[in-house]
This record gives structure tokens, sequence and C-alpha cells, in this order.
């Protein structure tokens, strides 16, 4: 019996093989037809909502397996070749899809090649073994289509049909994307004209074709049009579109042929029309004429184009709420510098939260806004902190300074180096600094003493009322002299926040207040992240894991060296580290 089941096995295996290389020739000489067509007229099939095996069985695969032949996570030249011969003989010859389809789809899927390949366990025979994989598993079709059309898994995955598999039960979709492909339009950006109009898709025979050609009717040659479509997929949708019509016939009107516009397009963009119109239209009721609106239009063509006008309009609205009247606003895009005007909008809230950050009062604000715009939507700021680090000067003395002097404003932008400002009440507060330092002990010149009159924010009255502070709290003046020779940076805080970490530190953390003369760049750290380390430590402490340290070494140390220290040594540790920081830094 097991000889005649061989034999049966054998005759079967050699039957198959036979009719299978009969299809494949007389397929080979069918004459290829145009895309999109059906050459066997298979009639719609519907199936269930089932997902094909390959991706069943290759979605949940994250790295393919290594050793003993299996593929491994780096896929070769050859075996990706033969992969795609494989897939390229399943779609033309089994599926009977045209050959170019085929082939466009067996070289542009890559995310789908590799899941295939993942499901070969052989490396040495790849071919033969999706081409048997394939023989018992179909897949589905629309997978490798819409990714060959440029769109990645997570764009088309939620686009793909819930009751079809095979792309020829779709003949409307085929179609359709036929007569993009003979119009032109390259494969790969159909697929963001499919997800922005999907319903182009599912038009009756002749319908694309009709609209295409009636765009071209209007004046529009096929290369630009293509571009357009690319674009704006929705103009394919309903009748003519009037908004890029009417914007067509407006630039036309200023002096800007089709050939201008196109240039100025981007595919990976898509374009509000109407409000492009729109802003040609507030610009010219502001008073712009027209001769003057060709020109800001031909120098900035970014003020139309970018976000189809959103940025223009949002900084026409900033300097609105600010008091500009329509005739500055026009005044200040006729004088627009050479500047995106993204990068320009940016700039002008980045100077606004700037000078609201100093403390600026909003009239002070408004009036610099009103009258530098042009200054301020130049400058790319450094960033406030940075700012006043380097600047040595108080937000109260910065805010009168940029008040006197908007134009320095120009000269603390990125990649300029900044210098101390030498003005007015600054070189007062130094030399009240330098008196401060004298009073406490430093010597005059020193290096300790220019490394302290660096670290101070402040004046020296503030600074004498830090210093007041600290001694209150229940020091002799000695000790806190020594205090401030140690780490003069923690008078650079104000008094509040003084007494408010050294009450933390007694009331709360209950060490004592002695604590500071050992430790007294305690002042200069947060009291989260004080408070996190050392009720880290000491629930460490509790568990008996390690022994004990100073409070500067629990608190002064980076967070890996930390973690290594001490907290990774309980098996716990890690766990309790994460719940007491999001306990903690979720307080607001």
């Amino acid at each position: 019996m097991t000889h005649l089941h061989k034999l049966r096995t054998a005759s079967v295996l050699k039957w198959v093989s036979s009719n299978f290389d009969e299809n494949h020739l007389r397929s080979a000489r069918t004459p290829i037809q145009p895309i999109g067509s059906f050459p066997n007229g298979q009639a719609f099939r519907f199936y269930k909502t089932k997902r094909s095996p390959v991706t069943e069985s290759c979605e949940n695969v994250d790295r393919t397996s290594t050793g003993n032949g299996k593929i491994s996570g780096r896929i070769s030249r050859a075996v990706k070749k033969e992969a795609q011969a494989a897939l390229l003989d399943y779609l033309y010859c089994t599926r009977s899809l045209q050959f170019l389809d085929a082939e466009n789809m067996s070289k542009n899927s890559p995310h789908f090649l590799k899941k295939l390949i993942k499901s070969a366990d052989n490396e040495k025979k790849i071919g033969q073994t999706i081409a048997r994989f394939l023989r018992y598993h179909p897949i589905n079709e629309f997978e490798p289509f819409f990714e060959s059309l440029g769109l990645k898994p997570p764009e088309y995955v939620p686009l793909l049909p819930k009751k079809l598999i095979f792309l020829i039960d779709d003949n409307l979709l085929l179609h359709n994307y036929g007569v993009l492909c003979h119009y032109g339009i390259a494969r790969n950006k159909i697929g963001k004209i499919y997800t922005e109009a999907t319903e182009v898709f599912q038009y009756n025979v002749g319908v694309l074709l009709s609209k295409l050609q009636a765009y071209e009717e209007l004046g529009l040659s096929q290369s630009a049009l293509i571009k357009f479509v690319v674009a704006s997929p929705y103009l394919l949708i309903g009748d003519a579109n009037a908004s890029f019509l009417n914007l067509l016939g407006k630039l036309k009107s200023l002096g800007f042929e089709i050939s201008w516009i196109e240039s100025n397009l981007s595919e990976k963009n898509s374009y509000n029309w109407s409000r492009m119109l729109e802003v040609l239209s507030f610009l010219s009721k502001m008073g712009c004429s027209d001769r003057r609106l060709g020109e800001l239009i031909g120098q900035h063509p970014d003020i139309l184009f970018e976000a189809s006008g959103e940025r223009t309009f949002s900084i026409i609205g900033f300097l609105l709420k600010f008091g500009f009247r329509m005739s500055q606003v026009s005044s200040l895009f006729l004088q627009f510098p050479r500047i995106e005007v993204m990068k320009f909008g940016l700039n002008l809230r980045k100077c606004f939260f700037f000078l609201n950050e100093i403390g600026m009062e909003v009239a002070g604000i408004g009036k610099i806004i009103r009258s530098h715009p042009l200054l301020l939507g130049s400058c790319a700021l450094k960033k406030t902190n940075t700012l006043l680090l380097h600047l040595k000067i108080g937000k109260k003395s910065l805010c009168r300074y940029i008040q006197e002097n908007p134009q320095e404003l120009k000269h603390w932008v990125l990649g300029r180096r900044l210098r101390p400002l030498d003005w007015g009440n600054n070189l007062i507060s130094k030399t009240e600094k330098a008196k401060f330092l004298l009073d406490i002990g430093f010597v005059e010149n020193s290096n300790k003493m220019k490394e302290a009159l660096n670290e101070f924010q402040g004046n020296g009255c503030e600074l004498q009322e830090r210093f007041d502070c600290i001694v209150e709290a229940g020091f002799d003046p000695e000790e806190v002299c020594q205090m401030v020779k140690v780490s003069p940076q923690i008078l650079s805080q104000s008094k509040d926040v003084i007494e408010m970490k050294i009450n933390f530190l007694v009331n709360h953390l209950c060490y004592p207040l002695s604590t500071l003369l050992i430790f007294p760049k305690y002042l200069t750290y947060g009291t989260k992240r004080v408070q996190h380390r050392v009720l880290m430590y000491n629930w460490l402490k509790d568990h008996g894991t390690d022994p004990t340290y100073a409070l500067s070494t629990v608190v002064s140390c980076s967070d890996i060296y930390f973690l290594r220290k001490f907290v990774n040594h309980h098996p716990s540790g890690p766990q309790v580290w994460e719940d007491l920081k999001r306990k903690i830094y979720s307080k607001q």
C-alpha cells in the first residue's frame, strides 16, 4: 500500500507540474493588455472578512529567525530578487494581472515582500518555497497593490476592502487606476490620490477621463494637470473646481503663467485653493494694488503657497491683535524681508514669549511689536534663560534695556556670541555686587571674587537680603560667609525660594540645619529632585541594602550613578524609583 501510495502521489505531482508549465507558457504567449483591463473577464467574488495567511502569520513577527537555514533579519539582494520573481510569477501567471501591474507590485512593495520572505523556511530555495506557499495560500493582493502606489502599511491597512482579497474583483478600481497610469501620473503618486479622493476609483468607465479632458479644455496642459491633480486630488471630485479656476485666473491677471504656479507646488503637500484665493483678496482689500501684489507674490511665493496661505493669515491675525491697522499690515508685507513666511511667524511669536517671560507689561510689548515688526520677525532669538545667563542682567533691567534699545535684539540671535551688557543700572549693580563680596570677606580682584561676580544674579541689595535670610534661619554671619565662598550660586535665588528650601530640609526631610554648613550647595537643587533621591534612599535603608551616606552624595550625583550605586542593589528598587518619580513629579 505504501508503494502504491507513493506512485499515486508522484503521478499527481507530475500532472500538476506539467499543467502549471503549460499555463505558464500559455500566459507568456498572451499579448499584454492595456493596464486595468481584464483578459479573463472574471466575475465578482465576495469573501468573508478574513486576512490572508501571509498577513496572519507574519504580522506578529518582529524579526526573522537566524541559523539552521532560516531567513535572517537582513535580506540579501539575491534572496530579494528570487522573492520578487516568485511574486511576479504568481500575480501575472496565476492571478492573470497585467504584466506591468504585477511587476510594479512585486518590485515596489518591500514591506509585503519581507513578510512573504519570512513565511519561507528555506533560504537556499527561497523562490521555490514562496512559489509553493503562494500556490496553496492566496494572499490579499490589495496589500502589495496599495504599497506599490506609495503608501506605508499604517496608511493602507485601514483602506483594505473587508470582503475582497483579489484585485480583479474590483474592476472599477483597476480601471480608474489604469486611466491615471495611462494619463502619465507616476504609480507611486497614485496612493496619495487614493487616500484623499477614494471615490475617484469607483467612477464608472469613462467618467474619470472626461474630467481630465474637461480641465484640458480650459487651457491646462497635460503635464501641468498631472502636478495639480497630485497636489490636490479633490480636483477630480465633482465638477471643475471653481476656486481653483478663479485662482488661476487671478494669478494670470497678475502676470503669472501656469508654469510658474506649477513650479511652486510640492507633490508632498495638499492645497486649499479657496483659502489661497482669500489671501489674494484680503491683500487687495488692505490696499495692495495689482502691480504691488504681483511684485509681492513674485518675490515671496510662500505667502500664498505655504500651508495654502494659512501662515499668512496667522501673521495678519497676530498683528491685528496688537493694534495694527490694515494699512500698517499692508505696508509690512510690501517691505517683507527675505525670509520664509513660516520662519517670520515663528520668530515673531518667540520674541513675544521672550518679552513676556522677562516680565514686560503688555502695553510695552505691544509698543515694541508695533514699532519693530520686521525686526522681530527676522530675529531667531536664543532661549530666555540663555540670554539672562550670558548677558549678566536681571529681568527688570533687561526690560528697560530693550525698551530703550530694541535694535539690540538682532545681536541676541542663534549663532551669535553673547557678551555681558555694560549698561547703566547694570554697571551700578556690578559695583554693588563687588562691594557686597568685599564686605563678606572676599579678596579684591581674586579669582574667587571674579567667579562669584559671574555666578550672582541680582543687584547688591538683593544679595544682602538673601544673605540675611540665611542668617535669620539660625546661622552666624561668619558661617554664611563661608557657605557663600564655597557655593556662591546659593545667593542667585530669591529670598522666598531660599526660605522654602531650608524649611523643606528641616521640617520635611528631617535633616539638621547644620547640614547646610557641610553641604551649602543643597540650596541650588530643586526640591523635587532632593525629595525623590532622599525618599528612595530612605526606602533602601529601611530594606537594609545600603550603609549610611551623606546628603551631598545622595543628591549631587547623576541619575545614572544613583541608579547603579543605590537603586539597582535591590530587586524592587527600579520599580519603587519609578513609582516615586511618578508621584513626586506629577504634583503641580
